[in-house]
């Protein structure tokens, strides 16, 4: 039996936020909401709203109720939503970090860096983000949502967005330079880490590019370490004081060169597989400070088979540091905002990374 992780919050308006395996225990509910965290409330027969209460009620910022199609959705990739992917800084607004072309809200004219002001008619900054995510997509392809949106020291414009079934698109790659790939995965789902392998094949030097990826599935995060890595630690975690290891499979391509770009929305999953390159020595980070969310989450799936979300613990990178809090700096620093800047760094990088004999592809 494996224990269920989640490493995934803030994500494509609920691209992708999942478990590793299946949540194990027994059914017990607990006594008061602090004896909320951290309980395996697996088999619980709980209906939707004393879900949506309990998770209200513990104190636990990254606790989340998923309805057993939503659970569906979030790890294979496929969402009723309206396409656009929230971010919250500590103490800050909610706001609009990436609006999918061609969506429900694209079509609104929602454009990223606005900010979300309610969902439904209940302030977002009232709501945990992962909350958010949920009210997003909180009904089949067909229903409405009403949101609040508001630019910058504009008025808040109230927004009724239809849902639609949409297809994540978790991994983009591309060429800037003959042999090399930049890989962006936006998070990791369901098959994520074969598509990584694919196309990284036969490129001479490698951009891993996890700006604003929120996390996912844990599984899916350590196979891309895999990709890069011949065995060996990629995290730790503690779940009731029991010590579990997250180990890589052996056979990676441990020559490539190799850069991580990373910035505040890469969090959870992300953040572990970036802090386990750079322990390892295996990549250079270009980039900002991540987001520094170190929590791991238990769900629990009660009887109707919906899941529920619950902060077990943290996790450890190999080095035995915690991102939680304070993040994963990156080792070469980008100047913040400027993506495009970023990624020219990156290659600059990779060209110091190259081997001697070869020669670096002209800018």
């Amino acid at each position: 039996m494996t224990l269920g992780l989640v490493f995934g919050a803030v994500l494509f308006a609920g691209a992708a936020s999942g478990a590793w395996g299946e949540p194990i225990g027994s059914p017990r509910a607990p006594s008061s909401s602090d004896g909320l965290r951290g309980a395996d409330l697996t088999g619980a027969d709980l209906s939707p709203q004393e879900a949506r209460q309990l998770v209200g009620a513990s104190g636990d910022r990254w606790a989340a109720y998923l309805s057993p199609q939503q659970y569906r959705d979030f790890t294979g990739g496929r969402y009723p939503g309206v396409g656009l992917s929230v971010g919250r800084s500590a103490d800050g607004p909610t706001e609009v970090a990436e609006v999918l072309p061609g969506s429900p809200a694209a079509r609104a004219g929602i454009t990223a860096g606005e900010r979300l002001v309610t969902v439904d008619g209940v302030p977002a900054e009232e709501l945990p983000v992962t909350e958010v995510v949920s009210r997003l997509r909180g009904g089949p392809a067909g229903s409405a949502v009403a949101l609040g949106v508001q630019g910058e020291d504009g008025p808040v414009r109230e927004l009724r967005l239809t849902r639609a079934e949409l297809a994540a698109r978790e991994v983009e790659t591309d060429r800037p330079r003959p042999g090399v790939a930049r890989i962006a995965v936006h998070a990791f789902t369901e098959g994520v880490a074969d598509q990584v392998r694919a196309a990284a094949a036969g490129a001479r030097g490698v951009v891993l590019d996890l700006r604003g990826n929120s996390g996912g599935l844990v599984e899916e995060a350590v196979g891309v370490a895999s990709v890069f890595l011949d065995g060996g630690p990629v995290a730790s975690y503690q779940v009731h004081g029991e010590q579990r290891e997250l180990t890589a499979a052996a056979g990676g391509d441990t020559a490539v060169p190799l850069v991580v770009l990373v910035d505040g929305g890469t969090m959870s999953a992300a953040e572990l597989l970036a802090g386990a390159l750079q322990d390892r020595s295996r990549a250079v980070l270009v980039g900002a400070r991540t987001f520094g969310k170190g929590t791991v989450q238990q769900p629990s799936r009660l009887a109707d088979g919906s899941v529920l979300e619950l902060t077990v613990g943290r996790y450890r990178t190999p080095a035995g540091g915690s991102p939680d809090g304070t993040g994963v700096q990156p080792d070469v620093p980008a100047p913040a905002g400027d993506e495009d800047g970023a990624e020219t760094l990156a290659l600059k990088v990779l060209d110091g990374l190259s081997p001697a004999d070869q020669e670096p592809a002209a800018p």
